[in-house]
């Protein structure tokens, strides 16, 4: 299992600069665990890239669609209070935003409070950061 953040999804869905990479990730197996919000984070950014170039509406139904298969396969962690709690704490801690102290927190909680278990995958610098300093092992180099 890893641990997806938002941001190493959507280049799943729509072609970015990493996604050869993440979708090697995602084929070489192993399951999907992600926070409970991240649906919404991810039509966050396709709507702001329809949002961008009007255009690309077919290109981003074609990604709603994959965003359907992957929904039905992964597994999400719920927003229950121990992952609001843990959240807290990582906005004290690290200097996240209110969503990825979620997403964080999340995967703490996946991986039954011992980060050292999960894998995450994640494409943001900062939230990268904060996880590799609670303990996770990064699934692949961050670029930019």
């Amino acid at each position: 299992m890893r641990f997806w953040d938002s941001s190493a999804i959507v280049p799943l869905l729509v072609e970015e600069e990493t996604t050869t990479q993440v979708m090697k990730l995602l084929e070489s197996g192993g399951g999907m665990v992600v926070w409970w919000g991240t649906p919404v984070e991810v039509h966050s950014a396709l709507s702001r890239v329809e949002r961008v170039d009007p255009s690309s509406a077919p290109l981003i139904d074609r990604a709603l669609e994959r965003l359907g298969k992957l929904v039905g396969a992964w597994h999400e962690v719920q927003p229950v209070s121990t992952v609001r709690d843990v959240a807290i704490r990582l906005l004290r801690t690290h200097p996240l935003a209110a969503a990825d102290a979620l997403q964080l927190a999340a995967a703490i909680a996946a991986s039954e409070n011992d980060p050292s278990t999960l894998e995450l995958v994640c494409l943001d610098r900062r939230l990268a950061q904060a996880a590799r300093l609670e303990g996770f092992k990064l699934a692949m180099g961050i670029s930019g």
